[in-house]
């Protein structure tokens, strides 16, 4: 079993594979019986490697370790392509290293026992998302003048435009505006 990450061997013993693909959901059952879920969508796919890099060998964990702590530009964790059967039949292209990595000491082989785990980045699910277009939120009004809406300008004393008022409402304006203190 071969991994390379952009064009990078991963050199290890006895390197296993697994492949995962997570599926959210959510129990909608509340305290009842019943069976129905919300779905939240399908997650990165992930591969965990296991694997085993002999003590003599001490060139083939730096490098690993090399890769896992790799930033970009912008101290990003670096975004690898992958080249691997299991992530071929996945249809995963691109990982970053997640979930760390660890290194432990064999108890009775001089060896490290190696695993860290690989997560997809920009997944086939993640580019349909981006590609679908987004709704447009309506706006929305009701019948009337709103509260904070046209009368903002009423409550603050300025007059944008001139208003038609009828015979009753100039009565009350003059009386307003004279006891008010306009003239």
């Amino acid at each position: 079993m071969t991994i390379l990450l952009n064009g990078t061997q991963i050199v290890g013993n006895r390197m296993k594979l697994t492949g995962s693909l997570k599926i959210e959901a959510a129990d909608m059952s509340g305290q009842t019986s019943a069976t129905d879920k919300s779905e939240k969508g399908f997650k990165p796919k992930t591969l965990t490697v296991a694997m085993t890099i002999p003590f003599k060998k001490v060139e083939d964990l730096q490098t690993l370790m090399r890769l896992a702590e790799g930033t970009e530009g912008g101290g990003q964790q670096t975004t690898y392509r992958i080249v691997n059967d299991t992530a071929q039949a996945m249809g995963i292209r691109q990982v970053t290293f997640t979930e760390g990595v660890s290194a432990r000491e064999d108890d009775t082989l001089q060896q490290w026992i190696i695993q860290f785990t690989l997560t997809e980045k920009l997944s086939n699910p993640e580019k349909k998302e981006q590609r679908r277009a987004g709704n447009d939120v309506a706006s929305q009004s009701a019948p009337g003048d709103g509260v904070a809406g046209s009368n903002r300008s009423a409550a603050s004393g300025q007059d944008d435009a001139p208003q038609e008022l009828t015979g009753f409402e100039a009565v009350l304006k003059k009386v307003d505006n004279y006891l008010g203190g306009k003239a």
